[in-house]
């Protein structure tokens, strides 16, 4: 198996449906590879742009074990494992550990539930804090996310953290020994020079090769981002799913909505 962390970025997978909203598993491993031949490093399945919230357990395992066994050896895979409470939570991490990943990407829950009791389940499950990755997402996951001051005591190895917050990053990088893997594509000309570890972006389903040269510190490669970027909050993940097909010719069905 790859380490479970990564250096560079890394893509937070599409699913790829077919007509009837069916998992193309061949197509999900298809995609996946093109993007890694692209130079990515990591491929994040079933999170939140691979409409998680849409498959059922059985279709995310069997989507990680084929994407695992598609992808090459040294090519990190995470599995998003995000629960409502502990057990669960450690049960899905479990689960993708089974089918192949390397490391699992967990959100905190709603309703209270105790943050620190949540990624421990997940944490002894999975056999370690380096195999989990806390996700700040908090708006459009509608869970609350992970304070930076609260980091230090969490029992995560990595956090993604898709805020698009200058000040948070500079904060993370600063005060938390942990690494943070920056989710939003118009902060990576900042993060990458700065000495974050790694992305992990949606964009790069579509644009990999500008993602990599822009986390590199290449302002013309991210000021090329910027449509993208502005697609992306308007429009979702459909709309950056008809950027993929417009340049690949994949499927732009969406389990989340129409075409």
């Amino acid at each position: 198996m790859a380490e479970p962390t990564f250096t560079g970025v890394g893509v937070a997978l599409f699913t790829v449906f077919g007509d009837n909203g069916e998992v193309d598993v061949a197509g999900t491993v298809a995609h996946a590879n093109r993007v890694v031949e692209a130079g990515v490093r990591a491929v994040l399945v079933a999170g939140t742009t691979g409409e998680a919230e849409t498959l059922t357990d059985a279709e995310r395992e069997d989507l990680i074990a084929a994407v695992r066994s598609g992808l090459p050896a040294d090519v990190t895979l995470i599995a998003g494992s995000g629960a409502p409470w502990p057990r669960a939570a450690a049960d899905r991490a479990m689960a993708a550990r089974k089918a192949g990943a390397d490391a699992v990407l967990v959100s905190p829950a709603r309703g209270g539930v105790d943050a620190v009791e949540l990624f421990g389940a997940v944490t002894a499950a999975v056999g370690g804090a380096d195999r989990v990755i806390g996700y700040h997402n908090p708006g459009p996951l509608g869970v609350p996310g992970i304070e930076v001051d609260a980091l230090p005591g969490l029992p995560i190895g990595a956090v993604k953290d898709s805020s698009g917050d200058p000040v948070r990053l500079l904060r993370e990088l600063d005060e938390w020994g942990g690494r943070t893997y920056v989710g939003s594509a118009a902060l990576l000309a900042l993060a990458g020079p700065l000495g974050a570890p790694g992305a992990l972006l949606a964009f790069a389903n579509i644009r990999p090769e500008t993602c990599i040269a822009a986390f590199g510190g290449d302002a013309d490669a991210q000021r090329a981002l910027t449509e993208l970027v502005v697609t992306g909050r308007t429009g979702g993940v459909r709309a950056l799913k008809r950027a993929a097909g417009e340049r690949y010719g994949i499927s732009t069905v969406s389990r989340l909505g129409l075409r």
